[in-house]
């Protein structure tokens, strides 16, 4: 096939990108302008994004992806092709033109808003800050029970966290709505601009999350982005989820963090102008691996220092749970920069 005619599909696929993902990586979900998947043969996971939105070529053109896990990226067009087992790229592209003869849903943004945000699109930018703003304050709620239950206690400079008590949550597209009590962050940019958010919906008591398949949902613009505690200035420590970035906080209270709610996410971080030394809070998963190996030569690529603080358990949260606040914070001390441990401890 010529060249200029796959580029064609390819462009095709990426206007309907979004039906491409639910029909060919069906494992995962979408998450805001993303689709998050664990890999391009369609297994679960979170380490493959696939840009829904944007321009119909060049760089971040709607339909490509990479795996964060892998290095590996490409169009949809190659989605096709790993999905099916195709080795022909006729085949291919006959099973793309097939596709795109099938009539298709309009994707998620033009729907009718399912959430707390009346006559915004729902998942965009604005219908998270509407959220965000219809939420309260974490003290005395739920949201502070759920955090103590994690031996999160210490809630200083966690503006960024909220409660509200009756946040939508759908199950799928078939299914109504349903009305429970969430933990919601605010998604912010480099300037503290409120690009998305993220919610953890709850049980009804706060002991845990809520008994549903996706108790954690984010919505809005989030690549590059996170959820901020403290302001960063030359350092900073970053990790995938809220609960496990709180954890070092415990006993790191003046140390700024960020949490990119994904390994994909975190992988791709944007730095503050001012940094010098990143942090990186690893989890010990697989695609916690890729991350952690792509941000620091990220980092190094911007003559930024960076160190992979390394939990003993599978995250953070694990360590502070079953050794308590003590073992983490000496542990966590050995692999700090001794300057930096004499600043942001407590102590």
């Amino acid at each position: 096939m010529p060249r200029h005619d796959a580029s064609e599909l390819a462009i095709r696929l990426g206007r309907e990108a979004e039906a491409v993902c639910r029909h060919y990586l069906s494992s995962g979900h979408r998450a805001g302008r993303y689709w998050l998947v664990g890999d391009v043969q369609n297994n679960p996971g979170r380490s493959m994004f696939v840009r829904l939105i944007g321009p119909e070529g060049g760089k971040g053109a709607a339909g490509k992806w990479t795996d964060m896990a892998t290095g590996e990226h490409g169009d949809l067009l190659d989605v096709i092709r790993e999905t099916l087992g195709l080795v022909d790229f006729r085949d291919v592209a006959e099973e793309a033109r097939r596709f795109l003869a099938l009539p298709h849903p309009e994707p998620e943004k033009t729907r009718t808003p399912t959430g707390n945000t009346s006559s915004v699109a729902s998942g965009s930018p604005e219908a998270s800050r509407r959220l965000f703003a219809m939420a309260q304050p974490i003290r005395g709620t739920l949201a502070e029970i759920y955090l103590s239950g994690r031996a999160i206690t210490s809630l200083s400079g966690t503006a960024a966290l909220r409660f509200h008590p009756r946040c939508y949550y759908r199950p799928d597209e078939r299914s109504p709505t349903e009305i429970r009590p969430a933990l919601v962050a605010a998604v912010t940019d480099l300037a503290g601009h409120q690009t998305g958010a993220h919610r953890t919906w709850l049980a009804p008591d706060g002991s845990g999350k809520a008994a549903v398949e996706t108790p954690r949902r984010a919505m809005g613009d989030l690549l590059g982005h996170g959820v901020r505690f403290g302001a960063a200035d030359e350092v900073l420590a970053v990790g995938e989820g809220i609960e496990s970035v709180l954890s070092p906080r415990q006993v790191l209270p003046r140390m700024p963090m960020l949490a990119a709610l994904s390994a994909a996410h975190l992988a791709a971080i944007l730095f503050p102008p001012s940094l010098r030394r990143l942090y990186v809070l690893c989890d010990r998963d697989p695609a916690g691996d890729g991350a952690r190996d792509s941000l620091l030569t990220r980092a190094a690529s911007f003559g930024i220092e960076a160190i992979s603080l390394t939990p003993r358990e599978g995250d953070f949260n694990d360590d502070l749970r079953r050794h308590g606040a003590d073992a983490l914070g000496a542990a966590l001390k050995d692999q700090l920069r001794p300057e930096d441990a004499r600043r942001f401890m407590e102590g």
